[in-house]
């Protein structure tokens, strides 16, 4: 099990192979090529982890689970909070698991993730349902050297996770739908077109 503290900012992205591109110009190698990623988070009924701004996800990335909890964080001009996980052999059954115990899922996200590395940090690009964004994580200095090299702003720094994200998204497009999964947007996408 690691636990260490997640130094992060998300950030939009227009182009995707542009990106791609800058990465490798700025001397990143891919770790991790395209890989369906399924996301699932938890919660007791009140929803206290979601009150004391923690959070309880069962990941399925490609073949790999991954329980994840993160404590509380601190948002600056990066996102800071403490992350514990681990690699679980049966999803299926930690789900199982987890509804015994009380907890329900209180929602879900999809994306396609690649994942970048310079032996320094972490980039990833995700391709979402809402739309396309990067994160990088590493420590605060690096984080805003890279995001230079990569011509990204501070001020096009985002620390929301992906639930605020959506719950954006949604409000700004009139969205009913209540999961951030390629068909739940795509079927809501489909009626207001009729």
């Amino acid at each position: 099990m690691a636990s260490h503290k997640e130094v992060e900012v998300k950030f939009r992205v227009d182009d995707v192979r542009a990106l791609t591109r800058k990465l490798r110009a700025a001397g990143f190698r891919q770790i991790t090529p395209r890989t369906h990623e399924m996301n699932t988070l938890y919660d007791l009924p009140g929803q206290p982890l979601w009150r004391r701004g923690e959070l309880l996800r069962l990941r399925r990335y490609g073949k790999e689970w991954l329980l994840t909890h993160k404590a509380k964080g601190k948002a600056g001009r990066h996102k800071m909070r403490e992350e514990t996980e681990t690699k679980i052999s049966d999803g299926k059954k930690m789900d199982t698991i987890l509804r015994a115990l009380g907890f329900e899922p209180s929602f879900r996200y999809e994306k396609f993730r690649a994942e970048w590395d310079d032996g320094k940090g972490h980039v990833v690009v995700d391709q979402t349902p809402i739309g396309n964004f990067g994160e990088i994580e590493g420590p605060p200095r690096w984080i805003d050297a890279t995001a230079r090299r990569l011509g990204i702003q501070q001020r096009d720094y985002i620390t929301q996770n992906y639930a605020g994200l959506f719950q954006q998204w949604r409000q700004r497009t009139g969205s009913p739908a209540e999961e951030m999964t390629f068909k739940a947007v795509r079927k809501r996408r489909a009626r207001t077109k009729r």
